[in-house]
């Protein structure tokens, strides 16, 4: 699969690749949906004609912009003109959630292509991919046993391994951009709150809720930021400045116990080597704390505000849904959503706090580094009822739910693979607003470390 620096010139040099390169896109999906899941609506008609447009407008000499051609593929809680949102539910949600929010919108103005729209949880609640109405994305890097992808958002990761997509569009709450990516040797990319828009996307916490991006590498999440993003000005001179950063002197914080404890086999152990060669490339790992890590867990566990906003929003707004939930949210729901005014505004004046203790950890190093997802995927029937279910969610989430808790932007990159041969991420933090930063760090990073498509290899299920 080309970079999409590599693409942008291609389909300017040579205007019809454009299409070409989207036939083979289609052609990919085609080749393994059925064993894979990962689109709730595939859209190729609709490709082709954005193909062909991207096309004449590049052959006729105007630049729309850099996403000119390039397939995205989009999770199904984003709205997409005239074509069906279900946000993972048992059925077709009413039209007014079809609306274009910002995000889409721009990608739309520069002729981007949308093969189709991603698999998510119910509602994007949960981290492990599972859904009752429509299945589990399966994981390609186990080809004997179906694992899942990853939540919530299920199929942006396996979009991308498929080679049907270049960027895969997500939302992130507790780690619903960065579970999936690190289980499917992505890049996972949840911006600062309120960095990007979230109109026209389906809500899950207004509180915590943050779009982004899947990619397969850093240097394209990097594009696809430039490309993105309101508060560059200058994208090229941004993407000039991520190329000279240097990882010498940078201060990487590693002490961190409570994201390092009971992983599972492989996982720290990839993460710990990665770092190491980080700090022979200049890195300095220093042993500073985030104590308000494990106060962010311990909301997680009680469902934070999510339960009863997700709630709210069912009541207020699809009335008849809850009882058609899958099962695994409607409990989720249930034990969390049933607390007090007090508890609730006592738990919205608790993240406040924490996001204001957390700005100051970052005096003493530059970055917060960790494994991105502490367990490996499990096998998707094993996790379909509440019992087996919850456990292993809280699992999956708990490093890196602490980054939406507590204000700050995060990426997860491949490192290595676990003991099972499933990739492993390795997540970085940076403070509040200070995306640029962090993505600078993880581009120098991905220099030192190798293109994860030449380190991690072929998915073998495909």
């Amino acid at each position: 699969m080309p970079s999409l620096i590599e693409l942008h010139q291609r389909f300017r040099d040579r205007p019809g690749s454009v299409v070409e390169f989207t036939e083979q896109c289609i052609s990919n999906i085609d080749a393994n949906e059925e064993k894979l899941n990962v689109y709730k609506t595939r859209t190729s008609a609709q490709a082709r004609k954005q193909a062909n447009a991207a096309k004449a407008v590049l052959a006729a000499g105007t630049d729309p912009g850099p996403l000119a051609g390039i397939p995205i593929s989009v999770k199904d809680l984003y709205g997409l003109h005239n074509t069906p949102i279900f946000a993972g539910s048992h059925a077709e949600l009413p039209a007014q959630w079809q609306h274009e929010g910002s995000l889409v919108a721009a990608m739309r103005e520069q002729l981007a292509v949308f093969p189709g729209k991603t698999h998510t949880v119910e509602f994007a609640f949960g981290g492990l991919g599972v859904n009752s109405h429509w299945g589990a994305v399966r994981n390609p890097w186990d080809a004997g046993n179906h694992r899942v992808s990853g939540g919530s958002s299920a199929g942006a990761g396996v979009s991308l391994i498929q080679e049907g997509a270049v960027i895969a569009m997500g939302s992130d709450t507790a780690g619903s951009i960065r579970t999936p990516a690190s289980w499917t040797g992505t890049v996972g990319l949840k911006t600062s709150y309120s960095r990007w828009p979230l109109d026209g996307i389906v809500p899950l916490s207004p509180t915590l809720d943050t779009a982004g991006t899947l990619t397969r590498t850093v240097a394209d999440a990097c594009f696809a930021f430039a490309a993105l993003d309101d508060h560059i000005e200058e994208p090229d001179y941004f993407l000039d400045a991520v190329e000279d950063f240097e990882l010498a002197g940078l201060r990487i914080g590693v002490g961190v116990s409570a994201l390092w404890q009971d992983c599972d086999p492989g996982i720290a152990e990839s993460v710990e080597q990665a770092l190491q060669q980080l700090e022979r490339a200049g890195a300095i790992l220093v042993d500073v704390d985030l104590p308000e890590v494990n106060d962010a867990i311990d909301l997680l566990n009680k469902g934070s505000v999510v339960a009863p906003q997700l709630e709210e929003f069912i009541h207020a707004n699809l009335p008849g849904w809850k009882e058609h939930l899958d099962p695994v949210v409607s409990n989720r729901i249930k034990d969390g959503a049933s607390i007090t005014s007090l508890e609730y505004i006592s738990r919205l004046r608790q993240l406040r706090e924490l996001s204001m203790r957390a700005e100051s950890r970052f005096e003493d190093c530059d970055i917060f580094a960790s494994p991105s997802v502490a367990i490996s995927p499990p096998i998707a029937n094993e996790v379909g009822v509440i019992e087996t279910y919850r456990p292993q969610n809280m699992a999956c989430l708990r490093n890196t739910c602490s980054a939406n808790t507590l204000s700050l932007c995060a990426i997860t990159m491949p490192v290595g693979k676990d003991a099972l041969g499933i990739p492993v991420g390795m997540q970085l933090m940076a403070p509040f607003m200070q995306d640029e930063f962090l993505l600078a760090v993880a581009h120098a990073a991905e220099q030192t470390l190798g293109n994860p498509i030449d380190l991690l290899g072929k998915a073998p299920a495909l």
